[in-house]
């Protein structure tokens, strides 16, 4: 695990088994078929390594489609039993598609509208923490969606290398192997990303019950257009980002820097829609967040960063693209 820690339904239609990946709920069939049930069994593991590497649902589960055809093949020529560590292997083989997918990713941001965001992943409260998920460490708040914005600024490679490391633990020699690498270059590559990281995150963040009464906070707030709640709760050097992609009118083109611009904005925006916005309080890649929703359909996702201490909000982070929110609905909350 790292020192800050603080972090879809698969493409295609029906077909044969060797063109669709399965899904992790999909066990028709799987006990019968070995290299199927390996990837079934490592697909969340898979998920959660690209989807941290690229910050986009949709690519991820591309990404999946092409490592099930590749695993797949691997298997019609080489006995599963011959592969040593199928766990590593699959994640060797997502990993370079990942890096593969990533020059498309660049191409299309050239042409995004305002903003960039990562795609949210909305979860419950308690399944976001299940203590005994072998995999619990995709849901901790290291994959939080203010680090994936950090984690945006890195080279591929160096995104790569903190994610398999700093995140899943993955040993440097080990990663070497997985990306064709020597072991001094990998280590290079860490360094680079955990400094640059570092410098850009805090290492230590306030206790979830703070993070959550300090979300509770900041949303009625914003909702209620109350700006002297918002120049309370706001640090003086918060930003603010919203993702619309040209779809949703947002407040501008550019994130906003400072308290004062922030509450101005946040208010005007917010009370344009408060009336028939509906709040849902999710966790949203490991955070407290916000979910609004116009009746049924997702509005927006709103994700606050907070001061180390939970005394202030940092960042917020809010998800308006419709393209965005495909996956969030409004049935999967537990608090409502």
């Amino acid at each position: 695990m790292t020192a800050e820690s603080g972090e879809s339904p698969a493409t295609g239609g029906p077909g044969p088994t060797q063109d669709v990946p399965p899904s992790a709920g999909d066990r028709r069939e799987v006990a019968a078929d070995a290299p199927t049930r390996v990837f079934v069994d490592h697909r969340e593991l898979l998920f959660s390594v690209v989807y941290n590497m690229l910050g986009s649902v949709a690519d991820t589960e591309d990404v999946l489609q092409e490592t099930w055809l590749s695993w797949s093949g691997k298997n019609g020529r080489t006995p599963l039993g011959e592969i040593g560590n199928p766990r590593a292997y699959l994640v060797r083989i997502a990993a370079n598609h990942a890096l593969a997918r990533r020059a498309a990713i660049a191409s299309r941001r050239e042409t995004y509208v305002g903003p960039w965001l990562p795609e949210p992943l909305v979860t419950d409260a308690t399944a976001a923490l299940a203590p005994d998920s072998a995999d619990h460490t995709v849901r901790s708040d290291t994959v939080s969606m203010a680090l994936l914005v950090v984690l945006e600024t890195l080279t591929p490679l160096e995104r790569a290398v903190f994610v398999l490391h700093e995140v899943f633990g993955y040993p440097h020699t080990e990663i070497a192997g997985m990306l064709d690498r020597t072991p001094a270059s990998v280590r290079q590559l860490a360094h680079r990303a955990r400094a640059h990281v570092h410098a850009r995150r805090p290492r230590y963040r306030a206790h979830p019950r703070v993070r959550r009464e300090a979300t509770e906070r900041f949303v009625a707030a914003a909702l209620g257009g109350d700006i002297h709640a918002l120049m309370e709760i706001l640090a003086p050097d918060v930003t603010v980002w919203i993702d619309g992609g040209g779809v949703r009118q947002a407040a501008g083109l550019r994130p906003v820097h400072g308290r004062e611009k922030a509450a101005r904005m946040l208010a005007g925006y917010a009370t344009r829609r408060a009336g028939d916005l509906d709040v849902h309080y999710r966790r949203v890649n490991g955070d407290d967040a916000a979910v609004l929703f116009t009746g049924d359909s997702p509005y927006a996702v709103m994700v606050m960063d907070l001061t180390p201490d939970g005394d202030q909000v940092s960042g917020v982070y809010v998800v308006t693209n419709p393209a965005k929110l495909t996956h969030v609905r409004a049935d999967e909350d537990p608090d409502q």
